[in-house]
Order: structure tokens, then sequence, then C-alpha cells
């Protein structure tokens, strides 16, 4: 489509200059000493894993953990200080170059450290969530004898992380967003002696590939363009490019529309949304510790963060941003779908990350980026103490996962039991509307329900509302159903032996080798404490942080960090919604969830194993998760081996091998043995040979002289 034409073209453009207007360069000078700081902050995850990593073997795990830990730890302190400077503090915006990266005609990238409100929020998420996730991992990988190398991974993974959401051009963003997939391959398939997990790892780093395809296509887009790749210098070249097409096959493209729509593509692939979601369940294969940190809280947002990031390019690429809107609606459902029929405690869990992912992504899509960021910030809180608390039941159960064969387990588990009922409140939203009354999720979830009701004068903004009420009523439903299959009614796991299929942990069995049903206890303190401290995070960082990151003090939080066009007023209006039932129906759908999760898991237990048994079409849908791996197996697998046995059997085995190697090659090699055969070695075949040449040179000049 041709922006230029189209009946919305003026206030677009109004829009695209309002954003050039706000579009920072970040030039100021840090303040004294905050270029250590936030350098430090970076960079001492990578010191912790380079000591890991090289010297684990001969330090021990004991030291491992100490160092890669108490960086973690450093780097945590340090990435709260920086944030409150930036929030309470008035620190400007800044960026400091570290180094030169690349330096070839008009493509230059440096390394850099990018301070504004997006980087400094996300250096609490990454630091914070990874501090402790480390430090839980000093309980619950107490057996494994790898921990050097599990200590080092986790540290490797920060750092990547670290440099990601501080990159000031898109190379240290792609540099960041590799280094992330690569750490994510090496923490799934951590436990490699297991196919399972072997499997997974390779599926999460080829889906991955997919969708990082069309983010490198989108920078080159970007390069082709604008000839940068710095966010300081692109952001004010963007309304230049407002309503210019690129014309391919007779067709028209909006330049902006296809630059934002590829970035789109690999934030799909990290973030796990519709159609390039699938690695993510597979990924449970992890250690549990692995889930929380990297398919939680930090490296599955990473999408999220990138969008909200290119703000300025998304407001001026109408058409992507309302593809983002309805992939983020439908992952929405179709995850939140899926949820209520899975059984193994980190799947439910794992499929309502990519439901989370899907409401912030149609939050950015209706133009709410800070209400996006408000919940990736919540998410990280009580979704990593979701994961971690299944660990610590999974721990406690002796690395059962199937909930089915747990049950009653509140009364052995009880500081667990309360801090996941913690967040599982907190996930499903639980708050009294119009008071500052609730748990983190009320204060992010219905923002971003609120601002999709605003953009309901859109398709789009209507499709994301209705989606966003029904996701909120099945999140109810799974997240209830999960604590009470685990906690409450009967305890199933007296019943029989506990074997060891799709556990979590190789360690499933005795000394013995033989695996029996045990008493389930709970996990150590080292493994209590940061599931305490990120329950205090589930309950207080939204009404805490509600005020900077979406209230009446966003627009001095955000500075130019988020910038929006002139006439986005989406944030503003949900703020004065008038329609009541708009601001109660998260509440009603939410209390509706929890009362049949009730009924269906403690009043009537029998009903769900009824349905299961009878195995019907909706349940058989659902519990196979839509059959996408199935149709992924049947098409793209089947596919690629079929091109790949055409081009191996075909065209390298009968081409090229026919041709060269069996062709003219075998055929001189034959020539070559039969000529040999003539090489004797008696002195008088030789000589006779000779005569016969002199023979035929004299019949030769007999014959041309007679002529």
């Amino acid at each position: 489509m041709l922006f230029e034409t189209s009946a919305h073209a003026a206030p677009a453009a109004h829009g695209a200059a309002h954003v050039a207007e706000a579009a920072h360069a970040i030039a100021s000078a840090p303040p004294e000493g905050m270029a250590t700081i936030v350098t430090v902050c970076v960079l001492a995850p990578i010191v912790g894993a380079a000591i890991a990593g090289f010297f684990g073997r001969r330090i021990g795990n004991i030291p491992s953990q100490l160092v890669t830990t108490g960086l973690l730890f450093l780097s945590c302190v340090l990435g709260w200080y920086t944030f409150i400077q930036h929030t309470w503090g008035g620190m400007p915006d800044f960026t400091i170059k570290l180094l030169d990266f690349i330096n070839i005609g008009d493509f230059k990238s440096a390394w850099s450290v990018r301070i504004d409100a997006l980087s400094a929020t996300m250096l609490v998420v990454v630091t914070t969530v990874s501090s402790l996730v480390h430090l839980y991992s000093w309980g619950y990988m107490s057996e494994d004898d790898s921990r050097p190398r599990f200590f080092s991974y986790l540290s490797l993974f920060t750092f990547a992380m670290l440099m990601l959401v501080t990159a000031a051009d898109f190379m240290q963003l792609f540099f960041g967003w590799e280094g992330v997939g690569l750490a994510s391959y090496l923490l799934i398939g951590f436990w490699f002696q297991k196919d399972s997990a072997s499997s997974a790892a390779i599926k999460a780093f080829v889906v991955n590939r997919v969708g990082d395809f069309g983010f490198a296509l989108g920078i080159m887009t970007i390069f082709w363009q604008f000839g940068t790749i710095n966010f300081g210098e692109l952001f004010p070249l963007l309304a230049n490019q407002h309503g210019h097409a690129w014309e391919f096959a007779g067709m028209y493209f909006s330049a902006l529309d296809l630059a934002a729509f590829l970035l789109f593509i690999g934030a799909m692939g990290k973030s796990a949304q519709f159609f390039l979601h699938t690695w993510l369940p597979d990924a449970m294969e992890g250690p549990t510790p692995v889930s929380a940190l990297i398919h939680a809280a930090t490296m599955v947002t990473a999408g999220v963060y990138m969008v909200c990031l290119l703000s300025p390019l998304f407001e001026m690429a109408p058409q992507a941003k309302m593809i983002v809107a309805y992939v983020g609606a439908i992952t929405a459902i179709f995850a939140a779908s899926i949820g209520f029929t899975q059984n193994d405690i980190k799947r439910v869990i794992a499929y309502s990350t990519c439901s989370q992912l899907g409401y912030m992504f149609f939050a950015a899509g209706v133009g709410a980026y800070q209400a996006a960021m408000f919940h990736l910030f919540t998410h990280a809180f009580f979704k990593a103490l979701l994961f971690l608390g299944a660990g610590s039941v999974i721990h406690g159960m002796h690395h059962e996962q199937d909930m089915r064969k747990m049950g009653g387990l509140w009364k052995y588990l009880p500081v667990t039991y309360a801090v996941m009922t913690i967040g599982t409140i907190a996930i499903t939203g639980l708050g009294i509307p119009y008071t500052e009354i609730g748990f983190a999720g009320f204060f992010s979830k219905d923002a971003i329900i609120e601002s999709a009701w605003v953009m309901h004068g859109t398709a789009q903004g209507t499709f994301a509302f209705w989606m966003g009420i029904l996701a909120a009523l099945l999140t109810s439903f799974y997240s209830f159903r999960l604590v009470f299959m685990t906690f409450h009614g009967k305890k199933t796991w007296e019943q029989g032996k506990h074997g060891d299929h799709g556990h979590d942990d190789h360690h499933a069995h005795d000394d013995h080798g033989h695996g029996h049903a045990h008493t389930p206890h709970e996990s150590p303190w080292i493994m209590l404490v940061p599931l305490i401290a990120l329950a205090v995070g589930a309950v207080a960082a939204g009404f805490v942080f509600a005020p900077y990151f979406i209230g009446e003090h966003a627009h001095a939080f955000w500075g130019n960090a988020i910038q929006v066009a002139a006439d986005n007023h989406v944030m503003h209006d949900a703020h004065h919604i008038e329609e009541v039932w708009v601001k109660l129906a998260p509440l009603v759908v939410t209390l509706i969830g929890l009362a049949l999760a009730w009924y269906f898991y403690l009043l009537r237990p029998s009903l769900p194993k009824k349905m299961a048994a009878n195995e019907g079409p909706i349940w058989t849908f659902l519990y196979n998760k839509w059959f996408f791996d199935e149709i992924y197996q049947a098409t793209f697998v089947k596919l690629t081996k079929w091109l790949g046995d055409v081009f191996w059997k075909i065209g390298d085995v009968k081409i090229i091998d026919g041709l060269g190697p069996n062709g003219v090659a075998w055929t001189a090699l034959k020539s070559a043995k039969n000529l040999v055969k003539t090489q004797t070695g008696y002195v008088y075949h030789y000589a006779f040979f000779m005569f016969l040449g002199v023979v035929g040179l004299l019949t030769w000049a007999v014959f041309g002289l007679a002529h």
C-alpha cells in the first residue's frame, strides 16, 4: 500500500513529525561514577562465566558457585542503583562507548552501554531474576556433578541478555540476541545424556533460527533505507521515509512496514509467538532454574522489549503494528486454551508464559507500549516465582512432574504452597477495580485489557480486547487448577510408585536404583529464600511501580525511551474509561475461572478424569496442542528430509558423483588400469612395439607418396 495516497496520510504524517521531534540521540555525559557502575553491572556476569567455565574443575563446585553468584548479586545491586537513580534521582539518559566493533564504510557499530528508562528497567529484571536463580540453584542442583558448567552457562546467558538490553545499535542487539539463543541451547540440553533434552535444545535452536532469519533481514532493510543501524541516528530519520513504498514483483510495500514486520518475525521466534511457539514447551527439558530464568522472565521477553524500543518505527508502520496486535491476541488465547489440558506442572506454566507474552505484544500492537513494559516487569516476578515454586514441588516430590500424581501437598510443603498461591493470584490479576488493592498482575494486565478497549473502534483493538478477556478466564482456570491438583484434594502420590517418565531431573531414583513412593518434603531454605523474595515482588511490584510505568509519573519516567505519535492517546484514554463493565470484566471472568477450577478439581474431581478418558474431539485437539507439532512434522520436517534426500541421492550421488568420481574419473582410472598392462618390463616386448611403429610409419609414408 502507498501510504501517501491513504486517507489517513495527514494525521500519520503529523504523528511522524511528533515522533521525529521526540527522537532521542542519547548524547548526555554520564554522571560521575555511573560509567564505571553500569560497565561493571554489564560485564560482571561474563567474568564469573569465564572463571567457572575455564577453571571450574580445578577450583571445584562451591568456589564456582560463589564466584558466579557473588558477581551476579553485585550486578543486581548495581542494576537497582542505576534504576533508582534514573527513576527518582533525576539521572539523564546516556550512552557509554566501550570500544569499536565494526567499521566498514557506512556500516559502523560499537560496543556500548545505553541507559534510559527501558534499559534501566531491564537491568533490574534480568539481574534480579538471574541472581535469585543462581542462589536457588545451589539447592536444586546440589546433587549434580556438573555445577561449574551449569553456573557458567547461567552467567553467560545473563551477560548476553545484558548486552542485548543495553545495546545502542542493531549489531550489538543482534549479538545479544544470538548470545541468549546460544546460552538457551546449552542450558536446555544441559543433561545431554537424555535424548529428549538434546532434541529439545536442537528444536529451540532451529525454530529460533527461523525467526532470526527475518530479524537479520529487518536489520539489513533498516541499513538499506537509512544507512545507519544506530538507534540514536535512526529514529530522527524515520519521518523522512514515512509514506515511501518499495516495489517488488509489481507490488508496493510500505518501506517502514516492511522493516518493522521483518524485525517482528525475530520477536515472534524469541518470544514464542503463534507459529513459532513450539520450542518453548519442549524447553522444559532443561533444569527448572533454567525455565525460570530464560523461559519465563528474561529471554522470552526480548521480543517485547525490542518492539517497545522500536516504538518510533512501529508508530509509523501501521500495518506491521496491526500484525503485532493480531499475533499477540491469537497467542494469548491459543496458549491459554492448551494450558488447562496439560498435566506436567512445568508445561502448564510454560504455556502460561506464551499466553502472557501474547498480552504484552497486543498491548504494543494497540500502541500501549508502556503497559506492555509494565506487564513485562511484573510478569518477571510472578512467573519466575511460579517456575521456581514448581521446581520446589518437583524437588519435594523426588522429581515427579505429573500433577495427577500429586495432591494434598500443602501440609508437606507449606512455604512452597504459600508462595505459589501468591504467584497464582498475581498472574490471574485478582484485585478490586477502582482501587489500588491488588497483586502485581492486576495493575499491569488490566491496563493492557483497558488499552485494547480504547482501540475498540479498530478491528484489531476489538479482537485483542475480547481475546484478552477470554484468555483471562482461561488463565484463572488453569492457574487455580494447578494449585488445586498439586496442593489440595486426594494424595494420589500415595497410590503407587513413581517412575522416571517425563522427569525434570536425571536423579529420579534412590541409591539402589529402585523407583518408589517417598514422603514429600519442603525444600531447603537456600531454595525458599529466592521464592519469598519473588513473592514480595509479585505482591508489591504492581502498586509500587504503577504510577511510574502507566500512571501520573509515566511521562517523566519514560522520557524519550518510548515514543508515540501525536494522535496516539491510548494510555491517556485508558485511564478515563467510562464503561463500568469494561473495568469489572477482568475480575468477573477471573472469579468465574476460579469457581470452575474449584468445582472440577475439588468438588467433582472425577469429571475431568472422565472427560480425559472419553478423549472427545475438543479435549483431544487441545491436549495435542492444536496438533502443531504433528503438522510441522508432516510438512516442514518431512519436506526438509525429502529435499535433503533429493540433493543427496540425485544431486550428489547420481549427478556429481556420477559425472565426477564415478564418471570421468572412473573411466580414466579404468583406462589407466588397462594401459598399465602393456608395461611388462621385457626389452623384447618394447623392441617389438618399436618395430611395429616403424612399420606403421613406413606404410603411411609409402601410401602418402603413392597418392
